[in-house]
């Protein structure tokens, strides 16, 4: 009786694994599968704060580039190098300024492009 029952235990694994394998998967696959879906359950509430975020900011983003997207398409026009430009700063008044870098040189007035404000 002890070999019958140890020729259960060798062939039960392998029975097992020839159904996995009859499926498709791998166990390497399987294990693989398994992990993308416990990220994917991690990742769900940030997804979902994400698509809130996006739902509540899309109105804005679509006004702002209704109003300001033909001006600013003429600004990009204008600026060769945008890496030579520190970000845009706020300033308390409301203004928004975007400064040159200290590192870069400046251009010469007569190659300065003249822009009516």
């Amino acid at each position: 009786m002890r070999p019958a029952l140890a020729l259960c235990l060798i062939l039960l694994p392998a029975a097992a694994f020839a159904e996995e394998e009859d499926r498709g998967l791998s166990l390497m696959e399987r294990g693989a599968q398994m992990f993308m879906e416990g990220i994917l359950k991690e990742m769900e509430p940030a997804i979902d704060e994400f698509a809130g975020l996006a739902d509540q900011m899309g109105p804005a983003l679509k006004n702002f580039a209704q109003e300001m997207g033909s001006r600013l398409g003429a600004i990009l026009e204008e600026v060769e190098d945008w890496s030579v430009y520190e970000a845009p700063e706020i300033l308390p008044n409301g203004d928004i300024i975007i400064r040159r870098k200290p590192d870069t040189p400046e251009q010469s007035p007569e190659e300065a492009p003249q822009i009516d404000l």
